[in-house]
């Protein structure tokens, strides 16, 4: 800024130079004129080099000294009194640009009835200033657009960089209740395995198929995960599952009605009921509801100490979802779980509330407004 401060007042020196010369030079030819003569002509020209920093002043001030100087000299163009135009035009607020005009044209006229000047003179003069003006509001025009453009780009870049951060958060919360939950229910299958082969060896295949098909879910789901951060074309291709299904070809989407399956897979007794006709509601809510449920069944298996849950999903107005258990309640702390949950919420234009039940135990309650 101090350097395009520095170019500025480098490029007034130079104008109000060729101004000075351009208005003195042709008095002092073909005779020097009287002393007073050179002081109007400096006076409507020198005082440009201040242009920028009052506008107004200046031109009246080369404005006055030309109108003088014209009832004895006749200078070819009033160089100073176009470039105080052309700056107040410029650079001036719009109340002062419009206040001008009248001024100008009054100045302008006056400075050439006096001398009774011809008609290609008026014409030839009130050619320039119009010019003057114009060309001034052109250049603040143009400057005003390109200010105009940075700031759009701008304001773009910090969008971009906004819907990146939120684009990370949502990444970091899906990679949360992926794995919090997939691999805790994995650790809960395996752990069991060896009891059922020793007390029922007949059920031992059940288990590890509930394992492998655990595994096979969190795999398809973490692809559509990172499908996000990969361009199109990378990738090593789809997994395949056990039974030959390309898991990564069909990108698991959360929805309500995988709700079932993930109950299913939950290893805890969730009795599920639906109050009110369910209704359309938008894909985000959809991911929103599956996400909460599927974190709040991983809190309950790991804090809990129970396996009883109760999930309610009541229609009207609003969709309201409650996670309910009967064990130990509300733990100390809090975690990305809960922190996760309420933003998945809050995303979607809910609320989501955390604490203890109404019969004791834990509940997450969760609501979101339908349109």
């Amino acid at each position: 800024m101090f350097a395009a401060g520095r170019a500025g007042r480098a490029v007034d020196g130079v104008l109000a130079a060729g101004v000075v010369l351009a208005t003195v030079v042709p008095l002092l030819l073909p005779d020097p004129p009287p002393w007073w003569i050179i002081g109007l002509g400096l006076l409507a020209s020198a005082p440009v080099v201040w242009r920028r920093r009052a506008p107004m002043v200046v031109a009246v001030v080369v404005g006055a000294a030309m109108s003088v100087l014209v009832t004895w000299e006749k200078p070819f163009l009033p160089f100073g009194p176009l470039l105080a135009v052309y700056t107040i035009a410029d650079l001036s607020p719009a109340w002062k640009r419009l206040a001008a005009i009248p001024v100008i044209v009054a100045a302008v006229g006056l400075s050439l009835v006096l001398p009774r000047e011809n008609d290609e003179t008026f014409r030839l003069v009130g050619t320039a200033f119009v010019a003057a003006y114009a060309l001034g509001t052109s250049v603040r025009a143009s400057r005003s657009r390109a200010a105009e453009l940075t700031e759009r780009v701008r304001r773009r870049e910090q969008e971009h960089i906004a819907a990146a951060a939120e684009e990370r958060t949502r990444i970091a919360r899906d990679m949360h209740d992926i794995v919090t939950h997939s691999v805790g229910l994995m650790v809960v299958q395996a752990e069991a395995g060896p009891v059922v082969v020793r007390d029922a060896p007949d059920r031992a295949e059940e288990v590890f198929d509930a394992i492998a098909d655990t595994g096979r879910g969190a795999l398809a789901e973490l692809r559509g995960v990172l499908a996000a951060l990969r361009a199109p074309g990378e990738g090593d291709g789809p997994v395949r599952g056990r039974t030959g299904e390309r898991l990564g070809e069909s990108l698991f989407q959360p929805r309500l009605a995988n709700l079932p399956a993930l109950l299913d897979r939950s290893g805890l007794d969730v009795v599920s009921t639906t109050a009110g006709p369910p209704r359309p509601v938008a894909g985000s809510v959809e991911a929103a509801v599956y996400r909460i449920v599927q974190e709040a069944l991983t809190n309950v298996r790991k804090h809990a100490g129970t396996h009883a849950v109760r999930l309610t999903l009541t229609w009207g107005e609003s969709l309201t979802v409650e996670i309910a258990d009967d064990g130990r309640g509300p733990g100390e702390g809090g975690g990305y779980g809960l922190a996760g949950m309420r933003e998945r919420a809050a995303a979607c234009g809910g609320t989501l509330t955390a604490g203890a039940g109404r019969d004791g135990g834990f509940m997450v309650r969760a609501e979101f407004p339908l349109e």
